[in-house]
């Protein structure tokens, strides 16, 4: 076997039939406009089937990558949230809106789509639509036609058109505020409205609302961009696959058109990615600013539990598995009251309650993320303890994942070397004495070996 050969057969398939053909020498004449140079004579019978046999191959190989790259990213493997015929189908904005108040600690959320995204509500006169919201309606949300018009100067109408937040911290106090009845909007003291929007397109509006006067972190604000990214994107994406499947089957499609598609499929799952990324290390901060750690707690332990894998040898699909189980490893606390990480007397038996159960809140966040759901594991099972005594289903030893022990080491390690509201920082010593101590009861002992020879 030739190294060319050996090297093709180390890349994707995506990438070897870029290189088959980038080598295609007639490709390479019609993509410089060559090709009304080469004269009809020149070009002999044995070429004609030559250059068909070719075109019905690139055609093939296309349309293979497309299918395998909208198999992966298909609206039955991601969460489903375009598309929708019927008014039972928009119960997952009801949904989503409750989560982002839980997240946010504010009174209502509210989520708009523009009338073309909005399929199955879209007979209003409404440009943007009420799909979703955190607040409880006795009769059908849908039915009322809640929405605005583009030209109506409402925030929403702005926000959207101009792709920028606007935020009202006090709603008394700003004149050009319109509230709407049915959303009890005339409660509403602090205002907030986040466009749903990426690179290609404009779909929506996230609102958030709270009666009194407030302000919310920049992690939270951020968090909440982040978020509406990511709604955009993944609603482009499903879009995409949608008309690349219909491409796909069309008997007259030509290389060109595929070629094109999927640059654009490629590029589009690109920035999907970068916004995953974006919400994970988003939340991550958030978690860390309601639970008052300072200098970015989480990565500090997402890091040392990289280095600890990076150590063992462990492949980077793994340990960005690993990284990113440390970094949410505490996402339950992000849907509990804020009040409770601040607390410097002893909290009650009700307290240790909502925070000793709070890996299962987590998860079951995470698990409705299925970009995520790969790391749940190792979340839910990071309070475990090598003699079996931990939580939250007594795993022993070895049976309990490897990326959850790192986890759990990491988070020690992390949390004696810092400062708490309760007591203050041990040294990196002092620290790795204890976790020597423990080991074999609270920690694989073997990995404490590994995070004591790294830090001596």
């Amino acid at each position: 076997m030739t190294e060319e050969k050996k090297e093709n057969e180390n890349v994707s398939v995506f990438s070897r039939s870029n290189i088959s053909l980038e080598s295609d020498p007639l490709e390479e004449i019609f993509a410089l406009n060559l090709g009304d140079f080469v004269s009809e004579h020149l070009i002999s019978d044995e070429l004609i089937q030559k250059i068909s046999k070719t075109s019905v191959d690139k055609l093939h190989s296309l349309k293979n990558q497309l299918k395998e790259l909208i198999g992966i990213y298909s609206i039955d493997n991601t969460l489903k949230i375009l598309g929708f015929s019927s008014k039972e189908d928009y119960i997952i904005y009801n949904s989503i809106a409750k989560t982002i108040k839980q997240m946010l600690e504010i009174d209502t959320c509210h989520i708009f789509l523009s009338k073309e995204n909005a399929m199955g509500l879209n007979t209003t006169k409404n440009d943007l639509i009420l799909v979703g919201s955190s607040l409880h309606f006795n009769d059908d949300i849908y039915e009322a036609g809640i929405g605005y018009r583009l030209n109506d100067k409402s925030y929403v109408s702005s926000a959207y058109e101009s792709q920028e937040k606007i935020e009202i911290k006090d709603c008394n106090e700003d004149n050009d505020f319109r509230p709407v009845l049915m959303l009890n909007e005339d409660k509403v003291g602090y205002y907030l409205a986040v466009p749903m929007c990426n690179n290609m397109e404009k779909v929506g509006v996230i609102v958030v609302e709270n009666y009194k006067p407030k302000e919310l972190s920049d992690e939270f604000i951020e968090l909440l961009a982040v978020t509406a990214r990511l709604f955009a994107t993944s609603m482009s994406l499903e879009k995409l696959t949608l008309k690349t499947s219909e491409l796909i089957d069309k008997d007259d499609v030509t290389a060109i058109e595929l070629q094109n598609n999927r640059a654009e499929l490629t590029a589009l799952i690109g920035d999907l990615s970068s916004e995953q990324q974006w919400f994970v290390e988003n939340l991550a901060k958030a978690v860390d600013a309601k639970s008052n750690f300072k200098n970015n707690y989480s990565h500090v332990v997402a890091d040392l539990a990289r280095e600890i894998s990076t150590e063992l040898g462990l492949n980077e699909k793994t340990k960005d598995l690993i990284y990113y189980a440390a970094l949410l490893r505490n996402i339950g606390k992000i849907t509990l009251p804020e009040e409770l990480f601040n607390k410097k007397e002893k909290l009650s038996k009700e307290d240790w309650e909502k925070l000793q159960n709070h890996p299962n809140v987590g998860v079951s966040i995470l698990m409705s993320i299925n970009f995520l759901s790969e790391v749940v594991p190792y979340i839910n099972y990071h309070k475990e303890r090598w003699d079996g005594q931990g939580e939250p289903e007594g795993l022993k030893g070895r049976s309990i994942p490897l990326g959850s022990r790192i986890i759990a080491l990491a988070d020690a390690f992390s949390a004696l070397t810092s400062d708490r509201t309760y007591r203050k920082a041990v040294s990196k010593e002092k620290a790795l004495e204890i976790l020597k101590q423990e080991a074999g009861t609270k920690w694989d002992p073997e990995l404490v070996d590994i995070l004591i020879e790294m830090k001596s």
